[in-house]
């Protein structure tokens, strides 16, 4: 695949190759306008992002793509064979459109272009070529619209006029990568075919016995292999080394990571009669769970210990991980120290100040002071909670991301609760763990309510000691869940909103959650001739619902509102403040931790936009009183689509930990990690956490033998560099 180098304004002998290759900057290798072009769709600035841009399937050339396999809305690159060509006058407007049939020998697809007539010229009926865009569907017939093309000639590929910097496609095997409106698969090819005759100076982060143990490519070959590949089975191998790879580097920086917190040492807090324990566990109106008591044993020992805890605290919604933490809490209080906690957005942390105080009031000789941080509090009393925190006069404070700065300092921090672990890094969690005393570490728990199964918890979090809450909550009412399909019954919508009057009618509250705060932007005259359907907006909800139920109080809330705003119109929906809302039509900023035992109905709309585990904590929000909830969730997709497949599921079941799975294996692990997450964790591309746990568990093994051994020093430094380098590499992508 040499055709490329020609066409680029820098060959690979322009390289410096004794700088750390994978940071080399993509302009260096392909020339300003490809690198701006993968800038642009991508976020890929240098080599080893784009070597970490792997194929997502391959093309046997002659081998046509069957089109039973293609989905309407997602993006495709497809092989197939003209096979009619056709063009009409628009109707509506001046132009013409353009029609290109083209075939899999069993199904037909279209290639439409608006006013592009003179594409015709290009294209003769029996040529094979490769076809990119997303599918829409237009009276039944699945469509492309302006795709970016290439046509086979009889050696490589006769490419259309507007493609530049190409691959020769001479190959039997053809890579095709995630690709963009604006970059071609082929056209990402050719780029990683100019950067692989650089890329001679990559670390190899497996030691060479394991290579040799497992018969294993060279890091070099394998980017070869799975880039470039001469045959399936080394495609094969290539994809095995780099998941072993994953794997390793994963597990490696994981067990030094807790390592390195077993070391440090930590304030003990242990206070063996606690008058505050004991009197917080007498004020709850229900007894502690069998689960709740033995995961609070399980801190209370860690607190116990000159090690600090690092601790993963998860449960389903609803099974009572506040209440532990919040006797971690009173443990830590009653030996002296100070508690932060950090929640990700500050409605949820607007509902832990109210939690707090309400169930800490007349705890104690003298009432527990708990305070809140967030970046919407006032600068006079922002300046005072600083000042009361770094006295010691502050128990509690409750905060946002405003906890990092380096101007909120402790007198003696002793517990660090991260609620909603998954929307916070490692980076974040490191920076915490530096306010407390000068060589001494808090102690660390960490919650989710996403609940995952425990292998994959331990693979994912392998730098923590897990505790899970299994048991369902003996006080919680029961929830209905219903499916209501706009395509199948597009009256049906009239109903949900008939239904959501009679139950406010009946005295209760009801959510109306959207996935857009506002309508977006007119799009391009391009855009618009492939429609999709329309996003509901919380802004259009709200204006249609005041509309049409003028005697219900409506408000709406978004992460777009100052913190005072929500907060009062927080308020007003829970009941303690007037005017009371009735109906409260939201983002997800109501996701999490809102508890409003009124509120008995919650309606979803495009609920197709929400993964699983996000739709069930949203289904959480509700029946958290006496009386039963009712869940719908409105979609536009037909019975039979694989997205109401996924909603059924919900439908069906509402123990977390099993849609969490079923979650996982369909969206992959990002929503898991969190965009936030940093290294290692947020660069597995072809390692996946369900599919391969025996396989993660078997380098698990590899890894603890290693670890024991008098090399694991050696071994880390070079992970270590190259994480340096991959971590420079990753940062955009």
């Amino acid at each position: 695949m040499s055709s490329l180098c020609g066409r680029l304004s820098l060959g690979p002998n322009s390289v410096n190759k004794t700088k750390d290759f994978l940071t080399t900057p993509l302009k260096e290798l392909i020339g300003g306008k490809s690198a701006a072009s993968l800038e642009k769709s991508f976020g890929i600035t240098n080599a080893g992002q784009l070597l970490n841009h792997y194929p997502r399937r391959y093309i046997d050339r002659g081998k046509l793509t069957s089109f039973r396999d293609v989905e309407v809305g997602v993006p495709v690159t497809i092989m197939a064979t003209i096979s009619h060509i056709s063009s009409r006058r628009m109707k509506q407007k001046p132009g013409y459109i353009l029609v290109v049939t083209v075939t899999d020998g069993k199904e037909a697809m279209e290639l439409t272009f608006f006013n592009q007539k003179w594409r015709q010229k290009e294209m003769q009926i029996g040529q094979v070529g490769l076809f990119a865009g997303t599918v829409s569907e237009f009276r039944g017939v699945r469509t492309l619209t302006h795709p970016k093309f290439a046509l086979f000639a009889d050696t490589g590929l006769d490419v259309n006029s507007e493609v530049d910097a190409v691959a020769d496609f001479t190959e039997e095997i053809i890579s095709v990568y995630p690709s963009s409106q604006d970059l071609a698969s082929w056209q990402i090819q050719g780029a990683v075919d100019v950067v692989l005759t650089s890329a001679d100076q990559i670390i190899d982060p497996i030691p060479s016995e394991l290579l040799v143990k497992h018969g294993f490519m060279s890091k070099i070959e394998s980017l070869h292999a799975i880039h470039q590949p001469n045959s399936h089975e080394e495609i094969l191998q290539a994809t095995k080394r780099i998941k072993y790879e994953e794997a390793f580097i994963l597990l490696a920086l994981m067990r030094e990571r807790k390592n390195q917190a077993k070391s440090a040492l930590a304030q003990v807090r242990q206070e063996h009669e606690s008058l505050l324990l004991d009197q917080f566990d007498a004020s709850l109106p229900f007894e502690l769970t069998d689960g709740q008591r033995q995961v609070g044993e399980e801190i209370a020992a860690d607190l116990a210990r000159s090690v600090p805890m690092t601790r993963l605290l998860q449960g389903d919604v609803g099974s009572g991980k506040t209440v532990v933490s919040i006797r971690a809490m009173l443990e830590v209080i009653a030996a002296g120290g100070q508690v932060a906690l950090l929640a990700p957005t500050e409605v949820l942390a607007a509902q832990h100040l109210e939690s707090l105080d309400k169930l800490l009031a007349g705890i104690g000789v003298r009432p527990l002071r708990v305070e809140l941080l967030t970046g919407g509090i006032s600068l006079p009393k922002r300046r005072q909670v600083l000042l009361d925190t770094q006295s010691g006069d502050v128990n509690i404070l409750v905060g946002t991301h405003a906890l990092l700065e380096d101007k909120v300092q402790f007198f003696d921090l002793g517990l660090i609760v991260i609620d909603e672990q998954h929307r916070f890094g490692v980076e974040q969690r490191a920076v915490m763990l530096t306010k407390g005393r000068e060589e001494m570490r808090p102690h660390l728990l960490v919650m989710t309510a996403t609940p995952i199964p425990r292998t994959v918890a331990l693979t994912i979090f392998g730098d923590l000691d897990v505790s899970t809450l299994l048991e369902s909550p003996s006080m919680r009412a029961e929830v209905s869940t219903h499916l209501v399909s706009t395509t199948n019954m597009p009256r049906s919508e009239t109903r949900v909103w008939e239904r959501m009057a009679e139950e406010v009618k009946a005295g209760n509250k009801v959510f109306v959650v959207c996935p857009a705060i506002s309508p977006p932007e007119v799009e391009s005259k391009k855009n618009m001739d492939s429609p999709s359907e329309p996003l509901a907006t919380v802004e259009e909800t709200f204006a249609t619902l005041v509309s049409s139920f003028p005697n219900i109080a409506i408000a709406q809330l978004h992460g777009g509102m100052d913190s005072q705003t929500k907060r009062e119109i927080m308020r007003r929906f829970e009941g303690q403040e007037e005017p009371a809302i009735d109906v409260l039509v939201s983002t997800t900023v109501i996701e999490v931790g809102v508890d409003i035992p009124a509120a008995t109905m919650m309606i979803v709309l495009n609920a197709e936009r929400f993964g699983m585990s996000q739709l069930h904590q949203l289904r959480g929000r509700i029946g958290r009183g006496s009386k039963p909830g009712l869940c719908i969730l409105v979609h536009g997709f037909t019975w039979s689509t694989a997205p109401t497949e996924r909603l059924g599921a919900l439908r069906d079941s509402r123990d977390g930990f099993m849609l969490s799975q079923i979650d996982l294996e369909i969206r992959g692990e990002g929503d898991v990690l969190g965009q936030d997450q940093s290294g290692v964790l947020s660069s597995l591309r072809l390692l996946k956490i369900i599919d391969d746990l025996d396989f993660i568990e078997e380098v698990r093994l590899e890894v603890d033998k290693l670890f024991e051994g008098a090399q694991w020093h050696s071994i880390m430094e070079k992970i270590d560099k190259f994480e340096v380098e991959r971590a420079q590499s990753l940062e955009k992508a």
